[in-house]
């Protein structure tokens, strides 16, 4: 790899850096917000703004906009919205820092659902990194009496949400223009979250207009949602996929972070290594750990070829 290469990719993997810290502090601005606006008209701001922001940018490219690519961003906009929503409400009933956590078991998720999906065999690590994940899950939140609170369920819902998303970008994005991509998924989640937010939560709530709720709509909509896929979709064109999935994981180390020094919010020693083994379970998954010629002897090499 030459050194302009070798520069590209650092920068580009310090973009996806950033894109996990701007995701981690909008868990603290979603909390922070549910406590003002309801969760479904939130999302209709926050993708609202985000696809009319990504509009004006790329203004030039909504002429080559075809029917293929409105069917593709619709199902993905589903999928999208559906993740979001399960969240926003999972975050309502659960800390900020559960909830950043738990959304983070949609890397293990993922060579599973494609197994199924897409009918790619999953790598044999993919095995022992979803055991690790349930127990980590188990720790962080099953309570005493061993029941799975509603928040901490509803985001592990929305982990497969997201897990389905990925495996449709990856299945649509290396045909089709991912800006454009991007952009129809966006709108098309502001419309479902515009009409289904009246019918769930009454009328326009008027506590959108308190100045700290615009800062934070304005922060998830143009930072968290515009900002952070555009940093996505280009920091991925250059970073490795193995490499960019453990970066990108990072995002609940910082909703963590920012919970526990914002929020004042506070994790047991038990929960503090239910997030330790979800986050090794995500190492896991993505790159091996260099276990891969163990786990391959120990299922007779028939993961050698295997999608991860």
């Amino acid at each position: 790899m030459s050194q302009r290469a070798k520069t590209t990719e650092f920068l580009a993997g310090a973009g996806l850096l950033l894109t996990t810290v701007i995701w981690g502090f909008a868990f603290v601005v979603v909390k922070n917000s549910l406590d003002l606006i309801p969760p479904i008209y939130m999302l209709a701001f926050r993708f609202t703004i985000a696809s009319l922001a990504l509009a004006l940018l790329y203004v030039r490219r909504l002429r080559r906009l075809d029917l293929a690519l409105c069917r593709n961003g619709a199902v993905l906009g589903l999928f999208l919205f559906l993740a979001y929503v399960l969240q926003t409400i999972g975050c309502k009933y659960t800390t900020a820092g559960k909830n950043a956590f738990l959304t983070t078991v949609y890397v293990v998720l993922v060579p599973f659902l494609g197994w199924a999906l897409l009918k790619k065999r999953p790598a044999p690590r993919s095995v022992p990194a979803a055991l690790l994940a349930m127990v980590g899950i188990g720790l962080l939140s099953l309570q005493g009496d061993l029941r799975l609170g509603l928040g901490d369920g509803l985001t592990l819902l929305c982990g497969v949400a997201f897990a389905l998303h990925i495996l449709y970008i990856g299945k649509y994005a290396a045909r089709q223009d991912p800006v454009l991509l991007t952009l129809v998924q966006l709108a098309v989640a502001a419309l479902l979250s515009w009409l289904l937010a009246p019918l769930l939560e009454g009328g326009f709530p008027e506590a959108a207009l308190h100045p700290s709720v615009v800062g934070g709509m304005l922060y998830l909509g143009l930072f968290s949602t515009m900002l952070g896929f555009l940093l996505q979709n280009v920091g991925q064109k250059y970073v490795r996929p193995a490499p960019a999935a453990v970066l990108l994981s990072t995002e609940s180390l910082f909703g963590v972070v920012f919970s526990t020094l914002l929020l004042h919010e506070s994790l047991s020693p038990r929960m503090w290594l239910g997030c330790g083994l979800i986050f090794l379970a995500v190492l896991l998954s993505e790159t091996g750990l260099g276990l891969d010629p163990l786990l391959e002897r120990l299922g007779g090499g028939k993961g050698r070829n295997a999608a991860g």
